[in-house]
């Protein structure tokens, strides 16, 4: 029987108030597409630009409402949230603009933590690992592009793999072929 029952108790500062969409301002609201739901907000703290999660995508937008970046979730490669340094960091699949945002004191998290990791898995339909050993390895996902359905196809090189190593490359085909297979697409992928 434990000891303790209930939350547990933060002594010293606390959190802000969690946030949720209707919070959003308006001049920062991006505009819907057929079907999409905004799902979660907050507010970064170096900036005070708003992290907003759609069911399509994300998207860190001004007060103003400038958009500073938009990717469809299918693009998110990785991401993972640090409780402790209240930071939630982002990797893309074309390994461009990776992101860090803190988000304590202007808003607080909310549901941005939950809401990104389900949107993201959402969209990964299938994946093979190609581990060749140190700096030979590679990624190959299948990916659905959450406001049509498409399936698209993404192979992700590993650190220091080269995409001129014979061996990688023709396992990175094979796996290719089978993930494409076990989905439906055309069997013949692209190069």
């Amino acid at each position: 029987m434990p000891l303790f029952r209930g939350p547990k108790k933060v002594i010293g500062a606390l959190p802000p108030p969690e946030r949720t969409p209707a919070d959003l301002p308006t001049q920062a609201r991006p505009r819907l597409g057929a079907g999409e739901r905004l799902l979660a907000v907050a507010q970064e703290d170096a900036g005070g630009h708003w992290l907003v999660l759609t069911s399509y995508r994300l998207l860190e937008r001004t007060t103003d409402g400038d958009t500073v970046l938009e990717r469809p979730w299918h693009e998110v490669d990785a991401g993972a949230w640090n409780p402790d340094l209240w930071v939630l960091a982002v990797s893309f699949v074309d390994g461009l603009g990776g992101r860090q945002w803190q988000l304590k004191t202007q808003t607080g998290p909310g549901q941005v933590p939950q809401v990104f990791r389900e949107r993201t898995q959402a969209s990964v339909v299938l994946t093979r690992s190609v581990d060749l050993g140190s700096r030979r390895s590679a990624r190959v996902s299948v990916r659905k592009v959450l406001d049509t359905r498409e399936l698209v196809e993404q192979v992700l090189w590993g650190r220091g793999s080269r995409r001129d190593d014979e061996e990688l490359a023709r396992r990175v085909r094979a796996a290719r072929f089978e993930v494409r297979d076990q989905v439906g697409m055309p069997p013949e992928p692209p190069d």
